[in-house]
């Protein structure tokens, strides 16, 4: 019988372009500061629409970190994974330079609603122009597959390339998706979502969610596990990780900064959020199984925080279904409340912040929250020192996707 111990998947590089900062440090930064960033939404043709408060990414010139080859062909979210995965890369010591076995290196993204300004464009010159004035990038520019093709494409590598089209929860699943292709043997993976939902055609399909928060104040627009919850704001940008193979990283000399552990994955329906406890403590428990992980291990979570009433009671029940008593005394954080929720990326975003703060010891606050309403030891007002081996991070999805991810410390050995 083999004695050989599975491969684990690593994190080597992380990559953001979020609206609080355009890399992991300034992300980071503001993180941990616990600043808010929501505000008005600035964005042409979108003055008139009912939502009036958002996470923007601003300052972001694609065009000094983008070849221009590649600007014409795709949409803002494209972009944004594009600058994200270079981010990453260069963290992960890979940079933009070929490998050496392009099929050693695979690419997965989500996305939820894909290059919905690229398509309103292009549309827009079709019934104005007509079909002589459609651009041939529309056919690909939309498409929830186009960041995993473009950054493959860009960086040559062509190994297991894969998208998952799916609601915010998919950028967990994503993960899981890497982390079971490098187990598998691909050396390294690059992985994450991220979206660009602030235009006028998808602001308009937005609109159609009841969870949606149309509450105008910034700092009163997004406050979940509160009395006065009214429902989520989204937000745009994400993050890109590199998730590698340990012994290649460390064959490479390059720092493990996380431990893709355990990853649980459900369905309940959606706006079902009632059930969604059911649904999400069932992921936790398969996350739990798969890390090898007791309840008590968890050093912190990063909360799904919907921000709806019925949905936050959910979450704060399912926790204490799947955790026990541990539930209670956890320390508990939702940084996205400061930046509003990246449909995909905002996961993605939250395990970008739990890798941080096990790096640094501390948990972040979950800003513009104060009157907790909740049986959660929720982290508020200002950043919580804390030794942090064990993060546990949960998503829900709109359509009802229900998922969480167990990620440990780098220098933490398996157990």
């Amino acid at each position: 019988m083999s004695t050989e111990q599975p491969k684990r998947a690593v994190v080597t590089g992380v990559g953001v372009i979020a609206p609080n900062g355009l890399s992991a440090d300034t992300y980071w930064k503001s993180v941990q500061e616990g600043i808010g960033v929501l505000d008005r939404i600035t964005r042409e043709g979108c003055e008139h629409l009912p939502l009036k408060v958002a996470g923007e990414v601003r300052s972001f010139d694609a065009s000094t970190l983008i070849e221009d080859r590649f600007l014409v062909q795709t949409d803002r979210f494209s972009h944004y994974a594009m600058a994200a995965a270079s981010l990453a890369l260069d963290d992960a010591g890979l940079g933009r330079d070929a490998p050496e076995d392009p099929f050693s290196v695979g690419v997965v993204t989500a996305a939820g609603s894909g290059g919905g300004e690229f398509g309103q464009r292009e549309l827009q010159k079709l019934w104005g122009q007509g079909s002589k004035f459609v651009g041939p990038y529309q056919s690909i520019a939309w498409f929830y597959a186009a960041s995993t093709g473009q950054i493959s494409i860009r960086s040559g590598f062509k190994g297991p390339c894969g998208v998952v089209a799916s609601d915010e929860a998919g950028g967990l699943d994503a993960l899981a998706h890497a982390a079971r292709a490098v187990r598998r043997g691909t050396g390294a993976v690059v992985v994450g979502a991220a979206e660009a939902p602030l235009a006028p055609y998808s602001m308009v399909c937005q609109l159609g969610y009841p969870e949606l928060s149309t509450v105008e104040e910034p700092d009163r627009a997004y406050r979940p596990f509160t009395a006065g919850a009214s429902g989520f704001v989204p937000a745009e940008g994400g993050a890109v990780l590199v998730v590698e193979d340990e012994d290649r990283a460390r064959d490479r000399g390059t720092a493990v900064r996380a431990v893709v552990a355990g990853h649980g994955a459900t369905f309940t329906g959606a706006s079902r959020w009632a059930e969604s406890r059911e649904g999400l403590a069932r992921a936790i428990r398969v996350a739990l199984d798969e890390a090898g992980c007791a309840p008590e291990e968890i050093d912190v979570v990063f909360a799904d925080a919907l921000g709806v009433p019925e949905a936050d009671r959910a979450e704060t029940l399912a926790l204490a279904d799947a955790l026990g008593a541990h539930a209670a005394r956890v320390p508990v954080t939702a940084p996205k409340t400061g930046i509003g929720r990246a449909y995909c990326g905002a996961p993605v975003l939250d395990v970008a912040a739990a890798v941080l703060a096990m790096e640094h010891g501390l948990v972040p606050p979950t800003p513009n929250v104060f009157d907790v309403c909740h049986d959660i030891d929720l982290v508020v007002s200002r950043a919580r020192p804390a030794d942090l081996r064990t993060a546990l991070v949960l998503s829900r999805g709109l359509m009802g996707s229900n998922a969480a991810l167990v990620v440990r410390r780098g220098d933490e050995t398996a157990r």
